[in-house]
């Protein structure tokens, strides 16, 4: 546990993920947290993902290290606060010859990278997930490291925990529109005329990059990305998915697997037969929540090429994809949606410090839910060796 300032009163603006993991870690360490949250609760890019802890997804080496960090405090949300959790491992299922090169390259070097993972025969990939498509299987790549939360559940059943256990206040539908210094604290104005002063406070406003220093966020890289997701029925499943299921269109996503040098030939298969799928960063995944549903998905528009509207075109290619891959009696589509999140192009997180002790901290990307609380952990450390 840190040793933080118990004198410190501390606001985090945001109620998603990001600012609940850095609530989490400044009230365990002692200090007094507000958290503001404009909506009447969370309703922004933390409860519209697969629910996908993904430390497989990381580059090896220290942020790899980061998201076991993360998985760790989800495990310890599972026995402390009732959160429901499942250490269901991944799969990454190859049914072309290309993608089988990747995940035998890959797992031939994993060992020595500190990254915990086997390769699977097709006999034992079927053993693990029944509803992975047999026909043309030609392997997989199973790691015992990934988790499975329902995120909407979780992100909303944290602030009660929270509150319950650190005395962290939650101010509900209520917009912090200025922040800045006064007397030598950071001051927060809100909407209806009334202002709090506190020893720090955190913007951890997702992919609002307009209401708080906008001045800073045009300037930082961060562009926001817009994913498609899907639910299927829990009927459609004969059985449980048994983990979280990605495809060989996986593998040119995560940067982890950049090392491998069968990635190239792969990629450029893609592109000649698919070019549909790199236009709209489709690589297609599933997970199964509490509730039995599959959740499906995604796509990545960016920047200006995201329009309100979502494109029927992209879940066609997202569910002909997942045919190919998995084996389902229905696909029975009863969800459909969109999450906006913004993402620094270098950066796992994008800091800066625009006033004496107000800090920003956004553009996790896509690795909120896997990375957020070991990033909270280092930010707090770093502000305790201050």
């Amino acid at each position: 546990m840190l040793q933080g300032n118990s004198a410190e009163r501390v606001a985090v603006i945001g109620a998603g993920i990001v600012g609940l993991a850095h609530a989490w870690v400044a009230a365990e360490s002692g200090r007094r947290v507000t958290v503001i949250e404009r909506s009447p609760r969370a309703a922004g890019a933390s409860i519209r993902n697969f629910g996908m802890i993904w430390p497989i997804g990381q580059p090896h080496g220290e942020l790899y290290r980061t998201a076991l960090r993360s998985r760790a405090r989800w495990l310890r949300l599972a026995a402390e606060a009732g959160i429901w959790v499942d250490a269901c491992g991944s799969l990454h299922a190859a049914h072309r010859a290309d993608e089988q090169a990747v995940l035998e390259e890959f797992a031939a070097v994993a060992p020595g990278l500190g990254v915990e993972c086997q390769l699977q025969s097709a006999e034992q990939v079927l053993q693990r997930a029944p509803l992975v498509n047999p026909e043309g299987l030609r392997c997989g790549l199973f790691s015992p490291t990934e988790l499975c939360v329902n995120p909407t559940a979780a992100t909303r059943a944290l602030p009660r925990w929270l509150a319950e256990r650190y005395g962290v206040e939650f101010r509900f539908g209520v917009l912090a529109s200025v922040v800045e210094e006064a007397g030598g604290r950071p001051v927060v104005q809100f909407s209806d005329g009334s202002q709090q002063s506190f020893e720090r406070v955190l913007v951890c406003g997702g992919a609002d990059l307009q209401t708080l220093f906008p001045e800073v966020l045009a300037s930082s890289g961060l562009v926001p990305c817009k994913l498609q997701m899907l639910a299927v029925a829990a009927a459609a499943a004969t059985c449980r998915l048994g983990l979280h299921v990605a495809s060989g269109l996986t593998l040119r996503h995560y940067r982890i697997f950049e090392i491998c040098r069968g990635l190239q030939a792969l990629r450029q298969r893609i592109a000649a037969e698919t070019p549909e799928l790199d236009q709209y960063g489709i690589h297609v995944m599933a997970s199964q929540n509490d509730r039995g549903e599959l959740i499906l998905g995604d796509s990545h528009e960016y920047g200006s090429q995201i329009e309100p509207f979502d494109n029927v075109e992209i879940d066609e290619w997202i569910l002909r994809e997942l045919k190919k891959v998995l084996r389902l009696p229905a696909w029975q589509v009863t969800r459909r949606w969109h999450g906006i999140y913004a993402k620094h192009p270098a950066l796992p997180i994008f800091q800066a410090q625009p006033v004496p002790r107000v800090h920003i901290v956004t553009g996790t990307g896509g690795a909120g839910m896997t990375m957020s609380f070991g990033l909270a952990e280092q930010f707090w450390q770093g502000v305790d060796h201050q």
